[in-house]
Protein backbone atom coordinates (compact mmCIF):
# COMPACT_ATOMS: atom_id res chain seq x y z
CA UNK A 1 0.00 0.00 0.00
CA UNK A 2 2.73 2.61 0.97
CA UNK A 3 4.51 1.75 -2.48
CA UNK A 4 1.08 2.67 -4.52
CA UNK A 5 0.93 5.97 -2.68
CA UNK A 6 4.71 6.48 -3.09
CA UNK A 7 4.27 5.69 -6.86
CA UNK A 8 1.09 7.47 -7.76
CA UNK A 9 3.13 10.95 -8.34
CA UNK A 10 5.14 9.47 -10.96
CA UNK A 11 1.70 7.49 -12.17
CA UNK A 12 0.19 10.73 -12.49
CA UNK A 13 2.69 12.79 -14.42
CA UNK A 14 2.63 9.67 -16.82
CA UNK A 15 -1.21 10.50 -16.92
CA UNK A 16 -1.08 14.29 -17.68
CA UNK A 17 1.15 13.44 -20.73
CA UNK A 18 -1.00 11.14 -22.20
CA UNK A 19 -4.14 12.90 -21.11
CA UNK A 20 -2.45 16.25 -23.01
CA UNK A 21 -1.39 14.21 -26.36
CA UNK A 22 -5.37 13.04 -26.61
CA UNK A 23 -6.26 16.81 -26.24
CA UNK A 24 -4.53 17.87 -29.54
CA UNK A 25 -3.54 14.92 -31.86
CA UNK A 26 -5.65 13.63 -34.88
CA UNK A 27 -8.30 11.06 -33.99
CA UNK A 28 -7.94 11.27 -30.57
CA UNK A 29 -9.19 15.14 -30.33
CA UNK A 30 -12.20 14.61 -32.12
CA UNK A 31 -15.36 15.83 -30.68
CA UNK A 32 -16.96 12.87 -31.60
CA UNK A 33 -14.73 11.00 -28.74
CA UNK A 34 -16.55 11.20 -25.45
CA UNK A 35 -14.08 12.76 -22.95
CA UNK A 36 -14.67 10.07 -20.58
CA UNK A 37 -13.39 7.54 -23.50
CA UNK A 38 -10.35 9.85 -23.76
CA UNK A 39 -9.60 9.57 -19.91
CA UNK A 40 -10.39 6.25 -19.52
CA UNK A 41 -7.74 5.39 -22.99
CA UNK A 42 -5.01 7.86 -21.55
CA UNK A 43 -5.52 6.18 -17.51
CA UNK A 44 -5.10 2.46 -19.01
CA UNK A 45 -2.46 2.99 -20.96
CA UNK A 46 -0.79 4.77 -18.58
CA UNK A 47 -1.26 2.02 -16.51
CA UNK A 48 0.60 -0.11 -19.31
CA UNK A 49 3.41 2.55 -19.65
CA UNK A 50 4.05 2.74 -15.34
CA UNK A 51 4.12 -1.34 -15.38
CA UNK A 52 6.25 -1.18 -18.03
CA UNK A 53 9.14 1.15 -16.72
CA UNK A 54 11.57 0.56 -13.90
CA UNK A 55 11.45 3.53 -11.46
CA UNK A 56 14.36 4.15 -9.41
CA UNK A 57 13.47 6.95 -6.82
CA UNK A 58 9.72 8.21 -6.57
CA UNK A 59 8.78 11.41 -7.57
CA UNK A 60 7.80 13.58 -4.43
CA UNK A 61 4.79 16.21 -3.81
CA UNK A 62 6.80 18.64 -3.34
CA UNK A 63 7.08 22.81 -4.67
CA UNK A 64 8.61 21.25 -8.15
CA UNK A 65 6.06 19.29 -8.82
CA UNK A 66 3.69 21.49 -9.94
CA UNK A 67 6.49 22.39 -12.77
CA UNK A 68 6.83 18.52 -13.23
CA UNK A 69 2.90 18.83 -14.11
CA UNK A 70 3.55 22.01 -16.47
CA UNK A 71 6.26 20.43 -17.87
CA UNK A 72 4.44 16.94 -19.10
CA UNK A 73 1.51 18.84 -19.85
CA UNK A 74 3.41 21.27 -22.59
CA UNK A 75 5.48 17.69 -23.70
CA UNK A 76 2.16 16.06 -24.45
CA UNK A 77 0.72 19.49 -26.58
CA UNK A 78 3.98 19.40 -28.30
CA UNK A 79 3.83 16.16 -29.48
CA UNK A 80 -0.11 16.35 -30.36
CA UNK A 81 0.48 19.08 -32.18
CA UNK A 82 3.40 17.53 -34.27
CA UNK A 83 0.99 14.48 -35.57
CA UNK A 84 -1.63 16.72 -35.80
CA UNK A 85 0.24 19.81 -37.93
CA UNK A 86 1.59 17.47 -40.94
CA UNK A 87 -1.73 15.37 -41.06
CA UNK A 88 -3.08 19.26 -41.70
CA UNK A 89 -1.28 18.84 -44.92
CA UNK A 90 -3.88 16.92 -46.37
CA UNK A 91 -6.35 19.76 -45.96
CA UNK A 92 -3.60 22.19 -47.50
CA UNK A 93 -3.54 20.51 -50.52
CA UNK A 94 -7.20 20.34 -50.57
CA UNK A 95 -7.73 24.09 -50.47
CA UNK A 96 -5.23 24.04 -53.42
CA UNK A 97 -7.67 21.69 -55.26
CA UNK A 98 -10.44 23.59 -54.36
CA UNK A 99 -8.71 27.13 -55.08
CA UNK A 100 -7.86 25.57 -58.87
CA UNK A 101 -11.47 24.04 -59.36
CA UNK A 102 -13.28 26.98 -58.16
CA UNK A 103 -14.72 25.33 -54.87
CA UNK A 104 -12.78 28.32 -52.63
CA UNK A 105 -15.88 30.17 -51.83
CA UNK A 106 -17.68 26.44 -51.08
CA UNK A 107 -16.68 25.46 -47.51
CA UNK A 108 -18.43 23.50 -44.75
CA UNK A 109 -18.20 22.76 -41.15
CA UNK A 110 -15.56 20.74 -39.78
CA UNK A 111 -17.15 18.95 -36.77
CA UNK A 112 -13.37 18.29 -35.22
CA UNK A 113 -12.52 21.88 -34.94
CA UNK A 114 -15.97 24.16 -35.50
CA UNK A 115 -13.90 26.24 -38.25
CA UNK A 116 -15.06 26.67 -42.31
CA UNK A 117 -12.78 24.27 -44.24
CA UNK A 118 -12.61 23.87 -48.03
CA UNK A 119 -14.89 20.68 -49.70
CA UNK A 120 -12.18 18.90 -50.98
CA UNK A 121 -9.76 19.73 -48.59
CA UNK A 122 -12.66 17.92 -45.72
CA UNK A 123 -13.03 15.30 -47.93
CA UNK A 124 -9.27 14.16 -48.03
CA UNK A 125 -8.84 14.67 -44.77
CA UNK A 126 -11.51 12.30 -43.55
CA UNK A 127 -9.60 10.31 -46.07
CA UNK A 128 -6.87 9.99 -44.94
CA UNK A 129 -8.19 9.84 -41.17
CA UNK A 130 -9.55 6.44 -42.38
CA UNK A 131 -6.37 5.10 -44.12
CA UNK A 132 -4.27 6.00 -40.42
CA UNK A 133 -6.62 3.57 -38.78
CA UNK A 134 -6.72 0.55 -41.39
CA UNK A 135 -2.85 0.75 -41.29
CA UNK A 136 -3.21 1.31 -37.55
CA UNK A 137 -1.58 5.25 -37.62
CA UNK A 138 -3.04 5.31 -34.28
CA UNK A 139 -0.82 2.54 -32.92
CA UNK A 140 2.01 4.11 -33.93
CA UNK A 141 1.48 7.73 -32.58
CA UNK A 142 0.98 5.80 -29.24
CA UNK A 143 3.95 4.01 -29.41
CA UNK A 144 5.51 7.51 -30.29
CA UNK A 145 4.48 8.57 -26.57
CA UNK A 146 4.71 5.49 -24.66
CA UNK A 147 8.66 5.76 -26.25
CA UNK A 148 9.04 8.95 -25.08
CA UNK A 149 8.10 8.16 -21.47
CA UNK A 150 11.10 5.24 -22.04
CA UNK A 151 13.68 8.19 -23.60
CA UNK A 152 12.70 11.72 -21.57
CA UNK A 153 11.54 10.31 -18.04
CA UNK A 154 8.97 12.21 -15.97
CA UNK A 155 10.84 13.09 -13.72
CA UNK A 156 13.64 14.95 -15.41
CA UNK A 157 13.38 18.75 -14.78
CA UNK A 158 15.45 20.29 -17.11
CA UNK A 159 15.70 20.49 -20.97
CA UNK A 160 19.08 20.78 -22.70
CA UNK A 161 17.31 22.33 -25.90
CA UNK A 162 18.52 25.55 -27.64
CA UNK A 163 15.99 28.67 -28.58
CA UNK A 164 17.75 27.54 -32.53
CA UNK A 165 17.25 24.23 -32.37
CA UNK A 166 13.80 24.60 -31.55
CA UNK A 167 13.12 27.31 -34.33
CA UNK A 168 15.18 24.89 -37.00
CA UNK A 169 12.56 22.07 -36.00
CA UNK A 170 9.71 23.98 -36.55
CA UNK A 171 10.73 25.69 -39.80
CA UNK A 172 11.79 22.29 -40.70
CA UNK A 173 8.48 20.89 -39.87
CA UNK A 174 6.25 23.82 -41.68
CA UNK A 175 8.52 23.50 -44.99
CA UNK A 176 7.77 19.52 -44.83
CA UNK A 177 3.78 20.07 -44.18
CA UNK A 178 4.02 22.56 -47.03
CA UNK A 179 5.89 20.19 -49.58
CA UNK A 180 4.04 17.41 -48.88
CA UNK A 181 0.55 19.33 -49.47
CA UNK A 182 2.07 20.61 -52.28
CA UNK A 183 2.81 16.89 -53.47
CA UNK A 184 -0.58 16.00 -52.85
CA UNK A 185 -2.23 18.58 -54.93
CA UNK A 186 0.71 19.31 -57.72
CA UNK A 187 -1.10 16.40 -60.13
CA UNK A 188 -4.50 18.02 -59.83
CA UNK A 189 -3.58 21.85 -59.97
CA UNK A 190 -1.26 21.22 -62.60
CA UNK A 191 -3.80 19.25 -65.00
CA UNK A 192 -6.32 22.44 -64.00
CA UNK A 193 -4.21 24.99 -64.79
CA UNK A 194 -3.64 23.47 -68.21
CA UNK A 195 -7.54 23.33 -68.70
CA UNK A 196 -7.22 26.93 -67.70
CA UNK A 197 -4.43 28.09 -70.40
CA UNK A 198 -7.18 25.41 -73.23
CA UNK A 199 -10.02 27.73 -72.05
CA UNK A 200 -8.20 30.58 -72.26
CA UNK A 201 -6.97 29.63 -76.10
CA UNK A 202 -10.27 28.97 -76.61
CA UNK A 203 -11.89 32.13 -75.47
CA UNK A 204 -9.67 33.73 -77.82
CA UNK A 205 -10.17 31.28 -80.61
CA UNK A 206 -13.98 31.32 -80.51
CA UNK A 207 -15.43 34.75 -78.75
CA UNK A 208 -18.73 34.42 -79.17
CA UNK A 209 -18.58 31.61 -76.61
CA UNK A 210 -19.32 32.16 -72.93
CA UNK A 211 -16.50 30.97 -71.49
CA UNK A 212 -17.40 31.62 -67.85
CA UNK A 213 -20.69 29.20 -68.74
CA UNK A 214 -18.71 26.77 -70.34
CA UNK A 215 -15.13 26.75 -68.29
CA UNK A 216 -16.53 26.26 -64.53
CA UNK A 217 -18.54 23.12 -65.43
CA UNK A 218 -15.55 21.20 -67.35
CA UNK A 219 -12.91 22.26 -64.67
CA UNK A 220 -14.74 20.61 -62.02
CA UNK A 221 -15.54 18.02 -64.36
CA UNK A 222 -12.08 17.61 -64.81
CA UNK A 223 -11.28 17.55 -60.86
CA UNK A 224 -13.53 14.56 -60.33
CA UNK A 225 -11.83 12.75 -62.42
CA UNK A 226 -8.44 13.57 -61.31
CA UNK A 227 -9.36 13.12 -57.99
CA UNK A 228 -10.41 9.56 -58.80
CA UNK A 229 -7.68 8.87 -60.94
CA UNK A 230 -4.60 10.01 -58.44
CA UNK A 231 -6.27 7.99 -55.50
CA UNK A 232 -2.97 5.86 -55.74
CA UNK A 233 -1.12 8.57 -55.65
CA UNK A 234 -1.97 10.17 -52.70
CA UNK A 235 -2.87 7.26 -50.69
CA UNK A 236 0.88 6.50 -51.20
CA UNK A 237 2.07 9.97 -50.34
CA UNK A 238 -0.15 9.06 -46.74
CA UNK A 239 1.97 6.75 -46.33
CA UNK A 240 5.18 8.69 -46.65
CA UNK A 241 3.51 11.25 -44.28
CA UNK A 242 2.68 9.05 -41.38
CA UNK A 243 5.97 7.42 -41.51
CA UNK A 244 7.34 11.34 -41.20
CA UNK A 245 4.66 12.20 -38.04
CA UNK A 246 6.41 9.04 -36.06
CA UNK A 247 10.17 10.32 -37.06
CA UNK A 248 9.28 14.16 -36.29
CA UNK A 249 7.60 12.98 -32.81
CA UNK A 250 10.75 10.63 -32.14
CA UNK A 251 12.75 14.04 -33.33
CA UNK A 252 10.98 16.59 -31.12
CA UNK A 253 11.73 14.40 -27.81
CA UNK A 254 15.77 13.82 -28.76
CA UNK A 255 15.58 17.07 -29.26
CA UNK A 256 14.14 18.15 -25.62
CA UNK A 257 16.72 16.41 -24.07
CA UNK A 258 16.24 12.63 -24.18
CA UNK A 259 19.29 10.32 -24.15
Amino acid sequence: MNFIIEMLPYFLLIFVRFTSFFLIAPLFSMRGVPNQFKIGLAFFITLVAFTSLSVEEPVLLDAYYILLIMKELAIGLALGFTAALLLYAVQIAGAFIDFQMGFAMANVLDPQTGAQVPIIGHFKYTLALLFLLTVNGHHLMLDGVMQSVQVFPVELTTFSVEIGDITNFITTLFFEMFMIALQIALPIVGALFLVDIALGILAKTVPQLNIFAVGFPIKIFVGFVLLLLTMPIFFYLLQILFEKIVISMSQLIKLLGGT
